[in-house]
């Protein structure tokens, strides 16, 4: 049977086991996670937050990272600024990139959400309001809500990943893990 590995990534984290290109050591996986034989099914950015998925199962970690099977990934999005109609439409039909087009994804304007304080905190400005976002993709380019985000006008300041496919972050804290069945 498959190990799956739920996994809330913490801010600053590399989604990696080692850190070979820093002179000054960085936080990696490993300082989460002792687990062998399981490696991560894709990736999140070292300044991105939130579920990152582990496995030991080859097949698994294709089906969940390979963008072909379209797998819906929602990030819950601190944007600058207050995102009009037109905003939001532009992300929702799809948004131009350097490298093309992005597919079309979901979005709303949602509440502040319930999170763990933030490690260095997200910087507060008294005149640029700021705005979170339910945003759900299902393909996973370099950093692409932040640049769908800052295509539109409104530079991410927090992104935190909140569900892949049918797995979630619920009841789970920053820097802690946990198994499941698949």
């Amino acid at each position: 049977m498959a190990r799956l590995i739920l996994f809330n990534k913490p801010f600053d984290v590399l989604s990696q086991f080692t850190d070979l290109r820093s002179p000054t050591p960085r936080a990696t996986l490993s300082d989460f996670i002792d687990l062998p034989g399981v490696y991560p099914a894709g990736r999140l950015d070292r300044d991105s937050e939130g579920l990152l998925l582990l496995t030991d199962d080859g097949r698994l970690q294709a089906r969940i990272a390979d963008p072909k099977f379209k797998l819906a990934k929602t990030y819950l999005v601190q944007v600058e600024g207050e995102p009009d109609e037109a905003s939001l439409e532009r992300l929702r039909g799809g948004v131009a990139l350097k490298d093309g087009m992005t597919r079309s994804a979901k979005v709303e304007p949602i509440d502040a959400p319930d999170l763990w304080p933030r490690n260095p905190p997200v910087r507060f400005r008294k005149t640029v309001p700021d705005r979170w976002l339910r945003l759900t993709i299902r393909e996973g380019r370099n950093r692409q809500v932040r640049r769908m985000t800052a295509a539109v006008g409104h530079p991410t300041l927090r992104l935190v990943r909140w569900q892949v496919g049918d797995w979630t972050l619920d009841g789970l804290a920053t820097g802690q893990w946990r198994e499941v069945t698949v």
